[in-house]
């Protein structure tokens, strides 16, 4: 999904009708008020931004979705009429990623998101995100619901291998041989007392861990 602000409605509706004729699903809003009612029901893949809007400005709006847990990383290509340099040093310095001018192709505008959007995808595996958890795998670091959690590595290594493998069950002994390694000679108990720490330590978002009795554990992806 695409959002785009942008209160000129032909302009909208020119770039909706291309974006969905180019098998892209968009959705286009006149209004700022209107884009942060719609972000609170589904945060899109990315949002087209003009700069000169009623109610407030693009950067303004960028800067907003900048400070939110929800949108901080929201790939944003700023659209817009202003085509000097200190406009565009202004905008990727709020947060943009890309910056296009008016009048502009409906192509290039295409070319564009595509690029974004496969860098976009290429970076995702270095920052994993569920249910409040957020993961920063260059970093190692764990934060959940806004707050750094400190785990050891056998309890980091344990929490990302339960969060790629989002909705399946992992026995206790797939998750020996993926955290300990084939040649651990200890015993499944292991891998219970590791998660019994790791929930103590995510807190209420220990919650997020489900035993499958008899069998091992699991993270749902809702």
């Amino acid at each position: 999904m695409i959002y785009f602000l942008e209160d000129d409605e032909s302009i909208r509706d020119f770039v909706l009708y291309a974006l969905n004729n180019s098998g892209m699903e968009a959705e286009g809003f006149e209004l700022p008020s209107e884009l942060y009612a719609a972000l609170q029901k589904r945060v899109p893949d990315l949002l087209l931004l003009d700069i000169m809007l009623p109610e407030e400005d693009g950067l303004s709006v960028l800067k907003k979705l900048r400070s939110r847990d929800d949108t901080y990383r929201l790939p944003v290509i700023m659209l817009t009429a202003r085509s000097a340099e200190y406009d565009k040093v202004n905008g990727l310095d709020a947060g943009a990623d890309d910056y296009l001018t008016k009048p502009f192709g409906a192509m290039e505008l295409i070319a564009r998101i595509n690029a974004l959007l496969r860098r976009v995808r290429r970076d995702s595996d270095d920052m994993i995100k569920l249910r409040g958890l957020t993961i920063d795998v260059k970093s190692r670091e764990v934060i959940y619901e806004g707050k750094n959690v400190g785990l050891t590595n056998k309890e980091y290594c344990l929490l990302l291998i339960l969060v790629k493998n989002v909705g399946k069950v992992l026995t206790r002994d797939e998750l020996l041989r993926q955290v300990w390694g084939f040649d651990f000679s200890g015993e499944s108990r292991t891998v219970d007392v590791h998660i019994r720490t790791l929930r103590s330590k995510l807190g209420s978002g220990g919650e997020l861990i489900e035993t499958i009795r008899g069998v091992g554990y699991i993270i749902y992806s809702q």
